[in-house]
């Protein structure tokens, strides 16, 4: 039994129902309010997971959900989670992490400064869980295995030395691949493993909780295409179904928990799955956010506010924030591009113009706020992950 590597709420829901943690991007301030009122009203722990392009320090820019800085999102939701189930974590920080290193193209150094700048204000801010992702360079993906690891265990130091002069209680997430939609071998995991655990115990510093494990989950467009859920098998690769429990069985001995990121779009079976398999801790993103848009264009289109969605797709489309999602461009219409993006849009004046003419007619129309509505079709996804989560 994995023990005594995560806050005591959290440990004491593994002991009680053996779940798969939920772990919710804050896509936008209706799906951080949507996860703060059900982890308040079913009494279960969620973790909103940070990307530092969606909340980051002050100093570097901030971020697009809610133009909330690191220190404003975390006292948001601190003053409304009265019952303290909402737990907070950086999801991948590191290096070229942040728009910002990238378009500035900061060197090594620079970025390395920057994303300990960043660390810094999540632990002063409360932050729980800390994700170290040092996967990136400055072109792209980190071709050196050496460099990774180098530059993780600086950040690792560097935080777990800050936080104990702080004294901060943080916890830690490791895991440097991207999403590829196959698994990692249990080599891969073993050998991670030992090389983080061995400079742990160098260091004198606190183990990790969880490790990032590729669990046959690849998020394109609005649809998962990796081999979790898929009726077909992957040529010369074993099923996740059997090589997932040898990966958690390694987690086991190093007592450490299995995170599985990009589980959006899967089916209800596939997502039963994560319990029955071991899986600790799933995060999920993308599709809350596109839950609220699909939300916000069709109440366009019952209301039949076309000029207003013209201008809301066109807002979208113009951000290109759709190309890292798209398959194929040319098999997508500008409306289905739009979509996939829109939550990346909803802090821009231009369209909070527009929303606020549409709180006033869908009022008008229903008698209801246009965020509740918008908040009761995200908590339903919410709660698709949860049930078959086995944590309600």
């Amino acid at each position: 039994m994995i023990s005594n590597i995560l806050p005591k709420k959290i440990e004491a829901i593994f002991k009680k129902k053996k779940p798969t943690l939920l772990a919710i991007g804050p896509m936008s301030k209706n799906c951080v309010d949507a996860s703060i009122e059900i982890a308040n009203k079913k009494n279960i722990p969620i973790i909103l997971i940070a990307s530092r392009r969606q909340v980051d320090c002050k100093e570097l820019g901030g971020g697009y959900v809610n133009n909330w800085n690191t220190n404003e999102f975390s006292s948001y939701v601190k003053k409304l989670d009265k019952k303290k189930n909402i737990f907070l974590a950086r999801d991948h920080g590191g290096p070229w992490q942040n728009n910002l290193e990238i378009k500035n193209k900061l060197t090594e150094k620079q970025a390395m400064k920057s994303a300990k700048l960043s660390f810094k204000n999540d632990i002063d801010a409360g932050f729980n869980f800390i994700h170290i992702d040092t996967s990136l360079s400055l072109n792209g993906t980190e071709k050196s295995q050496k460099k990774t690891f180098d530059r993780l265990f600086e950040l690792y130091k560097f935080c777990s030395n800050y936080a104990k002069s702080k004294n901060k209680k943080i916890y830690f997430e490791i895991g440097t691949e991207e999403q590829s939609g196959t698994t990692n071998t249990p080599e891969e995991l073993r050998q991670t493993l030992i090389k983080v655990f061995k400079f742990c115990e160098s260091e004198s510093l606190p183990k990790p909780s969880f490790v990032v494990i590729q669990s046959g989950t690849k998020v394109m467009e609005t649809k998962n295409l990796g081999s979790f859920d898929s009726p077909i098998r992957v040529g010369s690769e074993i099923p996740p179904e059997i090589q997932l429990p040898k990966m958690i069985e390694i987690c086991e001995k190093f007592n450490i928990m299995m995170k599985a990121h990009n589980t959006d779009y899967l089916s209800d079976t596939a997502l039963s799955w994560h319990p029955k398999l071991g899986i600790h801790a799933a995060n999920v993103a993308p599709e809350f956010g596109v839950r609220e848009t699909l939300s916000l264009i069709r109440v366009m289109d019952e209301l039949k506010l076309r000029e207003y969605k013209k201008k809301f797709i066109d807002i979208s489309f113009k951000s290109k924030k759709w190309e890292k999602w798209v398959i194929d461009k040319k098999k997508l219409s500008k409306e289905e591009k739009s979509i996939i993006c829109g939550h990346y849009n909803f802090s821009k004046k231009e369209f909070l113009l527009i929303k606020k003419s549409l709180e006033e007619i869908f009022y008008k129309k229903k008698r209801k706020r246009l965020n509740d509505y918008l908040k009761l079709e995200i908590k339903k996804d919410i709660l698709r992950y949860l049930k078959n989560f086995n944590s309600l």
